[in-house]
């Protein structure tokens, strides 16, 4: 009989080895042997969209995609506060700027998923937090990221400036979006690794955004656990986590 660390007379080094060996063959089968993202200077066709992204799961980069919509001229602050004046919004907190992370609330704890403290203000007060000084000063980092459709629950009255459904990939993908989400943040937000179900579109209307982005066969390195859940809560002008 063999030790622990052999399984029928083979090492687990070369069980590895050859696990690896496969990974690689079946990342470099999906997405090819480059690293770069494609990038296309015009919109697809649906057939091209879906033939060369969606089917194979591939990341792609377009640029000016969307050059007609009016929200890449006129969105600036003192629009967006016109305009939503007397709207209120879900604004999310946390102590460093990652909402629906595992952390470990103190040395002695378990960790655990935490989301955001969640408040609901007018938009012109969320900008302020987001956009200006007042969210260090409560020390927290301020993020409008609420899911589950907010852009029409939200933000309705920008429907004007934008497309609520992009018609080459509603064409590709057979039916229009499910949900349309409005996110406004600063260089402090950061969205924790996660998995969506569903295809995304992403389009940035102003400033930037910075994905890391993992294959479907990439799951094996992601360690994958569940962990109890829980919440921000403020205490004492200050964030503390909640598990009730």
């Amino acid at each position: 009989m063999g030790s622990a660390a052999n399984v029928e007379g083979t090492d687990t080094s070369e069980e590895e080895a050859g696990l690896t060996k496969l990974w690689k063959e079946v990342r470099e089968l999906s997405l090819g042997c480059g690293s770069d993202v494609e990038r296309l200077h015009l919109p697809p066709s649906p057939i091209q969209f879906l033939r060369d992204f969606v089917m194979p799961n591939k990341p792609c980069i377009i640029t000016d995609g969307l050059p007609h919509w009016p929200a890449l001229t006129k969105w600036t602050n003192a629009y967006l506060t016109a305009l939503l004046q007397n709207q209120i919004v879900s604004l999310h907190f946390t102590p460093n700027g990652r909402a629906d992370s595992v952390v470990k609330p103190t040395i002695n704890s378990d960790s655990c998923f935490v989301s955001a403290h969640v408040e609901r203000i007018p938009f012109p007060a969320a900008l302020e937090y987001i956009a200006g000084s007042e969210h260090w000063e409560r020390g927290a980092v301020a993020y409008a990221q609420e899911q589950n459709g907010c852009f029409m629950s939200e933000y309705s009255l920008l429907a004007q400036d934008v497309e609520t459904d992009i018609p080459w990939a509603t064409e590709a993908l057979g039916s229009k979006p499910e949900a349309v989400n409005l996110w406004i943040g600063n260089e402090r937000a950061t969205t924790s690794f996660h998995k969506d179900h569903y295809e995304n579109l992403y389009v940035v209307v102003s400033g930037e955004k910075h994905f890391l982005l993992l294959p479907p066969t990439d799951l094996h390195r992601m360690y994958i656990k569940e962990y109890p859940a829980a919440h921000y809560v403020r205490s004492e002008a200050k964030l503390v986590v909640s598990s009730r």
